[in-house]
């Protein structure tokens, strides 16, 4: 078939046939500047880490969060080095002062000239400093928060990701597992091993190696002992669900194709694929542990004096809750700002690395 007039009189003019598929030298020409700048730029690529971050930082609730940690860490470990009163230390002269009020002895230090730090909280009945208290307080709740929460994740991590791996019945036998450890009474387990624990512990602590049992104290180690023995199994929920859904994944197939052992598999594959997940847990199960660290200390479960903590602090406080309000107070006020402070935390965190709440 020939072209017909129109088409060779297009051709002639240097004009291809607007349904032609030949190619022209001309658009093989590099693009100028002015060109590529007129061209419509994609938005980076990044990671998962660098994308969380980035959504974390647009939470100004989250940043708020954190910026409160940072200042009770620095009120709980460091400020206590420079604050001229220890949480031990019994000032006599100078019991049941008020906030900002000097005894007798410290007036006449000031008359002569001196200089006498106030008690910003004033002082108890034994004539310790009430803000030196709280701060050591705080790093009491701050540890058993920090530690306890790193024992579930580690635990409840492990035991989670094997169960739901293996499936089948080693998933449930573990999970009922599971189920009876969830009927048990935590308060009662606390107070069997406070009693059961106490006589071989003071053995141990009179050796030079194990003389910190004593600071410590054998209700905080029960605590810990509990923690290990009882609240993981929330953790090990959840990382089961999560194994469940990963381990039908491709790559997983894959991994095991190559030959890899089932313990490599659920270390670098499995949990490393849901380690958003167990950071925000973890987040969010600190404050549940300075919580009920508080809550046992409040019954006498927690750390032997003279060692305070939040709980017991507002425990001794209840005595004189009508004299002197502001020692009861004072733990209150920052327990619940700790508490808060992570809670918010761990829900930025949540928005920011829960894949199902990514736009």
């Amino acid at each position: 078939m020939k072209p017909n007039n129109a088409s060779r009189e297009g051709k002639e003019n240097g004009r291809a046939f607007p349904f032609s598929f030949h190619l022209k030298a001309e658009d093989f020409i590099p693009a100028s500047t002015e060109e590529k700048q007129e061209l419509e730029t994609m938005r980076e690529r990044v990671s998962f880490w660098r994308d969380g971050i980035r959504r974390f930082r647009r939470n100004k609730l989250g940043m708020v969060s954190l910026a409160v940690v940072h200042f009770m860490m620095f009120f709980a470990f460091i400020l206590p080095g420079f604050y001229p009163y220890n949480y031990y230390e019994q000032l006599r002269g100078s019991e049941s002062l008020a906030p900002f009020e000097y005894s007798e002895a410290e007036k006449d230090v000031i008359a002569n000239g001196g200089k006498v730090f106030p008690h910003l909280l004033g002082t108890d009945t034994l004539g310790r400093d009430i803000m030196a208290r709280v701060m050591m307080g705080s790093r009491i709740s701050l540890v058993v928060g920090i530690v306890a929460s790193a024992i579930i994740l580690i635990i409840g991590s492990v035991y989670g990701a094997i169960a739901g791996y293996f499936g089948g019945w080693v998933d449930t036998i573990m999970m009922r597992i599971v189920d009876i450890i969830y009927t048990v009474p935590d308060i009662l387990i606390i107070i069997l091993l406070s009693v059961t624990l106490k006589h071989p512990l003071a053995k141990l602590a009179e050796t030079a190696s194990f003389g910190w049992i004593n600071k410590v104290g054998v209700g905080l180690i029960s605590i810990f002992i509990v923690f290990s023995l009882l609240y993981w199994v929330g953790m090990a929920r959840i990382v089961r669900g999560q194994v469940l859904a990963l381990k039908e994944l491709d790559y997983v197939a894959a991994a095991k194709a190559l030959g890899a052992k089932h313990s490599r598999i659920i270390r670098k594959h499995l949990l490393t694929n849901c380690i958003g997940t167990l950071i925000v847990t973890t987040t969010l199960q600190i404050p549940a542990s300075i919580f009920t660290e508080s809550f046992l200390s409040f019954l006498g479960l927690g750390v032997m004096a003279p060692m305070p903590s939040l709980g017991s602090l507002a425990a001794t406080a209840l005595d004189g809750m009508y004299s002197y309000p502001y020692r009861l107070f004072a733990p209150a006020i920052t327990i619940s700002i700790i508490i808060l402070a992570f809670n918010l935390l761990g829900d930025g965190l949540r928005d920011a690395f829960d894949p199902k709440l990514i736009d």
